[in-house]
């Protein structure tokens, strides 16, 4: 098993690479079209996975990857399990601000919840950000975007280091209630 590895390539310049995880697809190429579509001052790449490991067979063509967007449907056991069994895939390094989640559904009834919380503490115990998003409609699945480039803008460098730490921070506020303080 090949782990998936931050700096294992030279970044190319002005450029900067997200990889979408979802294994329902429902979210993924409406987030894809919507990053590519935004105007930004870099050039954006980005790929898609239903989950890791990434293929083998390209792995010396695939670009560097800057960030790592799990993104979760809280209406739907089977994703959040996809993202677990993925985690074990990527390498530790990829921990240090190379990877959020971004979860959907999270107004949707009380098992959701449930989800939303253990998703959190998952985020927690790897010390990742968590972005919460309304994927059916258009102007949701654009602020989700926006937020995704403002963190790949950081997690690839281009932001001023001084900074960075404060600007993320701003950035990955999930507007969802968390109930990790009260455990």
């Amino acid at each position: 098993m090949s782990l998936l590895r931050p700096y294992s390539k030279v970044p190319e310049l002005n450029t900067a690479t997200v990889l979408l995880v979802e294994n329902e697809e429902e979210l993924q190429s409406k987030l894809a079209d919507a990053i590519v579509q935004y105007e930004k001052e870099f050039n954006v790449n980005v790929r898609l996975a239903r989950k890791l490991p990434l293929p083998v067979e390209n792995k010396e063509t695939r670009p560097r990857i800057d960030l790592i967007v799990f993104i979760i449907s809280l209406l739907s056991e089977r994703s959040l399990q996809s993202v677990e069994s993925s985690l074990a895939h990527l390498h530790s390094d990829c921990f240090l601000g190379k990877v959020c989640f971004l979860v959907t559904d999270a107004r949707c009834g009380s098992h959701t919840q449930e989800r939303l919380v253990n998703v959190r503490k998952l985020a927690a115990s790897h010390q990742c950000p968590v972005l919460c998003a309304e994927h059916r409609t258009a102007d949701g699945v654009i602020a989700a975007s926006m937020r995704i480039l403002n963190i790949l803008k950081v997690s690839a460098g281009m932001s001023p280091i001084a900074t960075t730490a404060l600007y993320l921070s701003s950035l990955t506020r999930c507007s969802a209630t968390s109930d990790l303080e009260e455990d």
